[in-house]
């Protein structure tokens, strides 16, 4: 337990971000000292580690240590469940010492820090991702949220954790398919910052992918260590954090048209190639630079492509985006590999050209890679 690697993330507060094995045994090091009740917020899968977590910070002594299991996935991050811990919290007499932990998937964390920042105007929240996805984007960073029927993230709060613990060794039991999209977000920060990243890929697929080496575990921390860094200065997305969302405004109107049966990675997934066509179309971006997306993700099975007869649905999703500002779409595009800027306002026939680039052939092709 000794191979841990610690990822500053500046702020008022900071906070640290803990890579390794077995990090989460580090759980009540992490919690406030001053905390007396601690509620463990986790996904039905996790029930068994949940309750080993448990086991270990009442054998400390002095917490009392409730659980509350959500729904997996997207299903989580509604008002009703976000409802269900008030009731918890509030029945619990939690005070403003006591801490939240989400354990689990982004979509767990992002309710659970939700839940902290608001209960009682806002309490600690301590960050124990199990998914590669929960790991790079959406335990740090601070961003909490919840989904409405009108868009994804669209009810939330700048909410920083105490503490994330990124304990390597709860990937391993993950499917391949939840590895590969959770990497999606891995590989965006190859396409904005890092291409020793998109280097790996190209290398070795496989090693590139596979938990336990130690190819991965490079990619993951730089993918966490890239955005530790522009969080830190920029909290609250006022301008350069605004570069993370390459491939994201299109993804998130995916996901919404999908009904959030698409995973959050597939999307971002085609987001990013819709975001490189329009790169390109925009006279910034190179087609070898584009092919290069296109050979990457493919070479993952990731998807690239979408319905074509979708693009009007995408579209008015898209405005209602908070991305969006005083009603012009901005979109995060590429100058070249590893140089990220904002196009604002692009002009629809623009937009839709480069989404017939993506567009599918068939309507009637099925898309395995992209369902949760």
């Amino acid at each position: 337990m000794t191979d841990h690697t610690c990822i500053h993330v500046e702020g008022d507060p900071g906070y640290d971000v803990v890579v390794g094995r077995g990090t989460r045994h580090l759980l009540r090091e992490a919690l406030p000292p001053a905390a007396t009740k601690v509620l463990l917020v986790h996904q039905p899968p996790l029930a068994t580690i949940a309750n080993e977590l448990r086991d270990e910070l009442l054998a400390a002594g002095d917490l009392e240590v409730l659980t509350a299991e959500i729904p997996d996935a997207e299903d989580a991050k509604r008002v009703e469940v976000a409802a269900f811990l008030w009731q918890i919290l509030g029945q619990a007499d939690f005070t403003r010492t006591d801490a939240i932990v989400g354990f689990g998937g982004g979509a767990a964390t992002d309710l659970a820090g939700f839940a902290a920042a608001t209960w009682l105007r806002g309490i600690d929240v301590v960050q124990v991702p199990s998914t590669v996805l929960g790991m790079v984007d959406a335990s740090v960073g601070g961003k909490t949220g919840i989904n409405t029927a009108e868009g994804k993230n669209l009810v939330g709060s700048f909410w920083s954790p105490r503490a994330v613990l990124a304990d390597l060794e709860l990937l391993e039991p993950l499917a391949e398919r939840e590895v590969v999209t959770g990497f999606a977000e891995v590989i965006k920060a190859g396409f904005i910052r890092y291409p020793e990243i998109l280097d790996q890929i190209e290398a070795d697929p496989v090693r590139a992918l596979d938990v336990a080496s130690p190819e991965f575990r490079r990619s993951l921390e730089l993918a966490i260590g890239m955005k530790a860094d522009v969080v830190g200065q920029d909290f609250r997305e006022s301008g350069l954090r605004e570069m993370l969302n390459y491939g994201h405004t299109l993804g998130h109107a995916i996901e919404h048209a999908e009904r959030y049966q698409w995973r959050h990675g597939a999307a971002v997934s085609v987001g990013m190639m819709f975001a490189a066509e329009l790169s390109r179309l925009a006279g910034r971006l190179s087609d070898e630079a584009v092919d290069r997306h296109r050979r990457i993700l493919t070479s993952l099975d990731l998807p690239t492509t979408y319905r074509a007869g979708a693009w009007n649905q995408l579209l008015a999703t898209m405005q209602r985006d908070k991305k969006a500002r005083a009603g012009m779409l901005r979109f995060v595009v590429l100058d070249e590999i590893g140089k990220p800027t904002i196009l604002q306002a692009p002009d629809e026939s623009l937009l839709f050209a480069a989404y017939q680039e993506i567009a599918e052939e068939s309507e009637g092709r099925i898309r395995p890679t992209g369902r949760a």
